[in-house]
């Protein structure tokens, strides 16, 4: 059974930097893209970076992070991480990591989701 299990959340003030991972386990035959996401309370859950085999081979962010986070995939090509500098109170949420991948040659690909980790910028 595939696992995603994310890490690295925790309180910083504004300004601040914190580096989430994510680490995808379990029977993974094809991983078609990855992602990171999040869900502030009270609203929807939004995309923040992705990354796509399908793509350019460089991440997408949503216009509220580019410049200030960085999307990067470790060498065993199952982790995930997200640099977030300059962190603003409005980036406060849960974190969630997404993986759209295949677990054996013969299924379809599914989106599995992470636990979520908890990101607090206080002002």
């Amino acid at each position: 059974q595939v696992q995603l299990v994310e890490s690295g959340g925790g309180l910083v003030q504004a300004g601040g930097s914190l580096r989430l991972s994510c680490a995808a386990s379990g029977n993974i035959f094809s991983i078609n893209a990855m992602a990171w996401y999040r869900q502030a309370p009270g609203k929807q859950r939004e995309l923040v970076a992705q990354l796509t085999s399908a793509g350019s081979g460089s991440p997408d962010y949503a216009d509220s992070v580019k410049g200030r986070f960085t999307f990067s995939r470790g060498s065993a090509k199952n982790t995930i991480y997200l640099q977030m500098n300059a962190l603003k109170p409005e980036d406060t949420g849960v974190y969630y990591c997404n993986a759209d991948l295949q677990e054996s040659s013969s299924d379809d690909y599914t989106y599995y989701w992470g636990q979520g980790t908890q990101v607090t910028v206080s002002s």
